[in-house]
């Protein structure tokens, strides 16, 4: 028995011995002959027939034939795959299986071809893109329509219309003058003449016996056109060597002053072959470097530090709220500049980490009436996590995220600027690319960075449609390669990888999509990139609560790898301090409130100028406070010249006093007061001399302290009472924020359950609309009519006969439809029964039943 004939199951589920050979007639009848494991396999490839649940077997045979449904299926195919049902589209109908294996290893019969193209054509029967057994394989009707050869649509074979296709409108006149021009006997009909000829051009003899007598002219000719496009253009009065092919049928007229090669002419100029390159394998990912597998570990671990440093610097930089939110919604080309130049990073990766952040749920717009950016509560919750987990929560959020920074700066199809954090970045195809990206690098052995190019080609050929297709304005034509690069990156920013390989605690994100790619390679033929069920589908994907274990398990193989926080730093006579590694986070935030950050890299290095000292002084610290906090952290003695800068701030610190009158200033020392009236630039301030102690000014004490401060002194903020003001950093939260939904592409992949559920369904609604039935209904889906008192009087019979019906029943919105019941109880004008179609027992008020008949007798 062929692959390709179903196997029946019980009501189980178990297989069932075969029936009968018997060719099936319609779609229909190929997927009512299939068994529960196949019909399953078929809703999983395709869940775009689950929405809604067909009824039965005919309604998912349609639908399975429509033209969005077919299309979403071919994109989906492999290139083997692909070219093997475009070879089904300029093959015979019905094709056998030597034809259709003919047409892809060409005359020569390649070996290799066959057990690549056995594979293919039981992947396009699973998809139901092909039924019928191997001597009568037909390709659904759609999908012919979109390979097959025409005019407005060339093959993608570059194979043009049939002999008896491009001679249909011709005159019976003219059809047996090219018969008698190529050397065959006149017939007398058109009909024969036509299968005379289209027999010579399929007989490689005679036809290369033809050939032989051709001008050299005519033969260029033919080798433009053999492989396509297939048509040309000619003139009222075409040249000799043009007048030869034309008048033995090897160009055929289409229209005035176009003419094409008819199929059976190419197929014998490319000895049998409907394709130029046939790639029945996927091309190899190669090893452009290997590396120890320690030093890839090591390496991504770093970047896995550095990755958190750089989110914790991105919302630490907007704690107090960051750039306003665009009234289009997203960042200002001004506003991303001015985070990354904060962050020291170039426009593209400071937008990846904007976007990463808030794709983890940390940072949102607050929703204010002077809308901003700022971190959201899960921020703080997200700090006091180990950072292992954090990373772990970081990854788990870019591997599914369907926003894409990489069109950042882009343009969309009415050409307005792509901003950070707005609409249209959305890119469904990008959480899958991902995935297969990385289960790519895992099918590489441990510390083997890939090759780029090799990479891309292998996932072109594993969707071949989805790259070529032409642009439309709104998409780049190859979205799918360039996610990839964009992938290859952001792995490495975020430690997934080090070096460009793959990192041990990478693999374990993958979960068994890493060890599958690992163990087979990267299986070879239509369907043979490990996951879905046509090879690249869902390749390895994973729900959200397995891809948390997985991230989890990751993060605990990543944990002792990390750095340990340190507790100390090295302070230096020229005013700095070094920190040898990361610091604990409360000794940073410190450092960070009385130092400025001068340098990063390996070691963190830090400046103390007076106007840091001050702003620690602001905060609240006195100078003994830091005198005392550097002593304790400091693995070197405090250095003279850092004792005199925070004694010589301190003791100048508050001196002057502003609060507000508009504003003033107070001063014990009179001769300083002085000193700021006979300064020109304190002009601006508009002071005058209240008292010899006090100056009062017409701007706001804030404008006042910037002001002085611009001057050379260090004034400080009084309270009503008097009391020194504390200024410290009030962080500002959003309210609670939930993370951005990923948008899927088309309906997500079922599971198990759901698909058992939906088999379930199909095959009982299929036995309603089937079961023989003794009084047939007047035109085809049309409901059985009886009147009340006859369908009482059955429905009360079978009851006491314990036999099946059928009944037409309308529901409460008017949604008509047929059952198969069994009656158990009829009573109170409700009739209960077991419900075949359905599954269960239902009760059915008898004035919604329309008509009941009985099921014809076995």
């Amino acid at each position: 028995m062929s692959i390709d004939e179903p196997q029946p199951t019980d009501s189980a589920g178990a297989s069932a011995p075969p029936r009968a050979a018997e060719t099936p007639r319609s779609l229909a009848e190929a997927l009512r002959s299939r068994g529960d494991d196949d019909l399953a396999a078929l809703l999983h490839a395709r869940p775009d027939l689950l929405n809604p649940v067909p009824t039965d077997l005919t309604q998912l045979a349609t639908r399975a034939g429509t033209r969005a449904s077919v299309v979403r299926a071919l994109e989906r195919l492999d290139r083997f795959a692909q070219q093997v049902a475009e070879a089904l589209a300029v093959a015979p109908e019905p094709a056998t299986y030597g034809q259709v294996l003919a047409l892809l290893a060409g005359d020569d019969g390649d070996p290799a071809v066959e057990p690549a193209f056995r594979r293919a054509l039981a992947t396009l029967h699973e998809q139901a893109l092909v039924w019928g057994p191997d001597e009568r394989l037909r390709l659904v009707r759609t999908a012919r329509e979109l390979l097959a050869p025409a005019p407005q649509h060339p093959s993608p074979t570059g194979l043009g219309p049939t002999v008896a296709e491009a001679t249909a409108g011709m005159s019976p006149t003219r059809v047996q003058d090219i018969v008698t021009a190529a050397g065959l006997p006149t017939t007398h009909d058109p009909v024969s003449a036509v299968r005379s000829l289209t027999a010579l051009f399929d007989d490689r003899e005679r036809m290369s016996a033809l050939l032989d007598e051709a001008p050299a002219e005519s033969v260029e000719v033919l080798s433009r056109l053999v492989w396509g496009p297939p048509y040309g253009q000619v003139t009222a009065d075409p040249a000799r060597h043009l007048r030869w092919l034309i008048d033995r049928g090897l160009l055929l007229p289409t229209a005035p002053g176009t003419v094409v090669l008819p199929r059976e002419a190419a197929l014998h100029l490319r000895a049998g072959r409907a394709h130029r390159v046939l790639v029945p394998t996927p091309p190899a990912v190669g090893v452009a470097r290997e590396h120890r597998p320690q030093v890839v570990d090591a390496t991504a671990a770093g970047q896995a530090y550095t990755a958190l440093a750089t989110v914790e610097e991105l919302l630490k930089d907007w704690d107090e709220g960051g750039p306003a939110v665009l009234r289009a919604g997203g960042l200002s080309v001004r506003d991303l500049k001015r985070t990354a130049v904060a962050l020291d990073l170039p426009e593209p990766l400071a937008a990846f980490w904007v976007e990463l952040a808030y794709a983890a749920g940390l940072l949102a717009s607050d929703g204010e009436a002077d809308e901003r950016y700022a971190a959201t509560p899960a921020y703080d919750e997200w700090q006091e996590l180990p950072p292992a987990e954090r990373w772990a929560a970081l990854v788990t959020a870019w591997l599914p995220a369907t926003r894409t920074a990489g069109l950042i700066g882009g343009r969309d199809g009415k050409d307005r600027t792509l901003s950070a954090l707005g609409p249209h970045l959305d890119r469904s195809v990008a959480p899958e690319v991902r995935r297969r990206v990385l289960t790519l690098l895992a099918t590489l052995p441990e510390g083997a960075a890939p090759d780029p190019d090799t990479l891309l080609a292998r996932l072109r050929w594993e969707r071949p449609t989805a790259s070529r297709r032409p642009a439309d304005g709104s998409e780049p034509e190859d979205l799918r390669s360039r996610i990839a690069r964009w992938t290859l990156n952001e792995a490495e920013l975020l430690g997934i990888t080090g070096r460009g390989a793959l990192a041990t605690h990478g693999r374990a994100l993958l979960g068994g999509a890493a060890h599958q790619g690992a163990g087979d390679g990267g299986a070879t033929g239509a369907g043979g990139a490990a996951g879905g069920p046509n090879g690249v589908g869902d390749a390895g994907a994973v729900g959200p609560g397995e891809q948390a274990a997985l991230a989890a398990r990751a993060a605990g193989l990543l944990a002792p790898l990390l750095p340990e926080p340190l507790d100390h730093v090295l302070l230096q006579a020229d005013l700095t301090a070094v920190a040898p590694g990361p610091l604990d986070r409360p000794l940073a935030e410190a450092l960070s409130v009385i130092a400025d950050v001068e340098s990063k890299g390996g070691a963190t290095v830090y400046r103390f100028t007076p106007g840091s000292v001050r702003r620690a002084l602001d905060a609240g610290q006195s100078a003994s406070d830091l005198h005392a906090f550097l002593a304790a952290h400091s693995r070197t003695p405090v250095p003279q010249p850092l004792a005199y800068l925070i004694d010589d701030v301190a003791r100048r610190h508050g001196h002057l006093r502003i609060g507000a009158a508009s504003a003033y200033v107070r001063c014990d020392d009179e001769a300083l007061l002085d000193e700021i009236l006979a300064d020109k630039r304190s002009q601006g301030l508009r002071l005058r001399r209240l008292a010899p102690t006090v100056l009062a000014a017409q701007a706001d004490p804030g404008t006042l302290l910037e002001g002085l401060r611009g001057m050379g002194f260090a004034p400080a903020a009084e309270s009503p009472d008097g009391d020194v003001l504390i200024t410290r950093a009030h962080a500002h939260r959003t309210p609670p924020r939930s993370a951005p939904e990923p948008v899927p592409e088309g309906p997500p992949v079922p599971d198990a359950t759901l698909l058992g559920a939906a088999v379930r369904a199909i095959r009982a609604g299929d036995l309603a609309s089937t079961a023989p039935r003794k009084a047939a209904p007047a035109a085809d889906g049309e409901l059985p009519r009886t009147t009340a008192a006859e369908t009482l009087a059955t429905m009360q019979a079978a009851v006491l006969t314990g036999e099946a019906v059928w009944i037409g029943y309308v529901n409460a919105e008017g949604a008509a439809s047929q059952r198969v019941i069994a009656p158990v109880r009829v009573e109170g004008g409700f009739v209960t029964a077991y419900d075949h179609t359905a599954d269960e027992v239902r009760t059915y008020p008898l004035h919604r039943v329309t008509g009941v008949a009985e099921l014809a007798d076995d």
